[in-house]
């Protein structure tokens, strides 16, 4: 099955109003104005009172979406590829744990909204994004892992302005991911069969149309990730040099 949906990369995207409206929708309702929680209507107003028009550079950096499945080892590629071409990495998850752990006013919102079991809307979480870009000043951006749905993606191009320059996929087949993420023993709670199958699914049926409308694009380069983390950043390392930053 995961080798029969590979070849769907390079078939043409739903249309973005039809996407929108469902790609996401399993993960929550979308609720008028009226019915979302108090912590959610603060959140988004607080943010939406401090959101820029763009990344605070008169000089556009270059942006590299990095995305796989979980056990496809992005995270390891995405801290060589910053060391090697001096890149700012960024990670949504890393910004949204960061932003509750500092104590402020939207930390504490967000965390508020995940207590009640509510997905942190697109538009928040791109927020940190942007100012996370803006305050690094990097002109070469890595985001690690997001869009992760297209909900996300829309949200990106429209509160940044732009489309990423390049898109990363690391291609890894589910039976290697498993075996990964089984065998990396970190003491997550969620490094079961059970759970590892379920994000899987989710992966699939999120990133995978993402990373179809950047293919469409011609914005997607994809990375084998089978074999040894060396051997995989030998591919990594090859296509970055042949970017044009």
């Amino acid at each position: 099955m995961w080798r029969r949906r590979r070849a769907l990369l390079l078939r043409s995207p739903p249309s973005s109003s039809s996407t929108a409206a469902s790609s996401c929708q399993h993960r929550r309702r979308h609720l008028l104005p009226s019915e979302e929680p108090l912590a959610v209507n603060r959140l988004a107003r607080l943010f939406t009172s401090q959101a820029g028009s763009d990344c605070g550079n008169s000089q556009k950096p270059f942006i590299a979406f990095v995305l796989g499945g979980p056990g496809s080892g992005k995270g390891t590629q995405c801290t060589k590829i910053a060391s090697d071409f001096g890149f700012a990495h960024l990670s949504a998850g890393d910004l949204l744990r960061h932003e509750i752990a500092s104590g402020s006013e939207k930390g504490e919102l967000i965390l508020d909204t995940i207590k009640e079991g509510r997905i942190v809307p697109s538009e928040i979480t791109v927020e940190l994004i942007r100012k996370a870009m803006e305050t690094s000043n990097a002109n070469k951006v890595l985001i690690d892992g997001f869009p992760r749905c297209e909900e996300n993606r829309i949200a990106f191009e429209r509160i940044v302005g732009r489309e990423p320059d390049v898109v990363v996929f690391f291609d890894c087949p589910e039976d290697e991911m498993v075996k990964r993420l089984l065998g990396r023993n970190q003491g997550r709670v969620d490094d079961n069969i059970e759970t590892i199958k379920t994000r899987l699914k989710v992966f699939e049926s999120l990133n995978i149309p993402v990373i179809d409308y950047y293919s469409s694009r011609g914005k997607v380069r994809k990375i084998n990730a089978t074999g040894t983390a060396d051997e995989i950043f030998d591919a990594v390392h090859k296509l970055f040099s042949s970017l044009r930053f």
